[in-house]
């Protein structure tokens, strides 16, 4: 079991960045593929990135894909998610999100019941 805190989220105008950390509890952070996810008022909780266990491989929703980057570091037991180019409709409270079960198929990837645990969520507002 892995306890997940996000920070990092705020006010920024359109086009700028911003960038969000999730520190794991230690333990067994390096065990667990990592991913975002964000939720707009009134709307479903949508997949943002996902990162692997080595951080070798990551995948994007196409809507944050050439602007966000996910990265990790597994001694630092943290994940962060740059956010670059950043749109109005990027407002939602970001969640990060830690799935145990690493290798399973991409078409599962941005499901949320892959992931067992989960952070408090920070809020990130862009202003147009």
């Amino acid at each position: 079991q892995v306890q997940l805190v996000e920070s990092g989220g705020g006010l920024v105008q359109a086009g700028g960045s911003l960038t969000l950390s999730c520190a794991a509890s230690a333990g067994t952070f390096s065990s667990y593929a990592m991913g975002w996810f964000r939720q707009a008022p009134g709307k479903e909780r949508a997949f943002v990135a996902r990162i692997s266990v080595s951080g070798g491989s990551t995948y994007y929703a196409d809507s944050v894909k050439g602007r966000f980057t996910i990265s990790r570091d597994n001694i630092k037991n943290t994940v962060w998610l740059q956010m670059n180019s950043l749109r109005p409709e990027d407002t939602a409270v970001y969640y990060c999100a830690a799935d145990r079960s690493p290798y399973r198929p991409t078409g599962f990837y941005t499901e949320k019941n892959s992931y067992v645990e989960w952070g408090q969520g920070t809020q990130v507002t862009i202003s147009s």
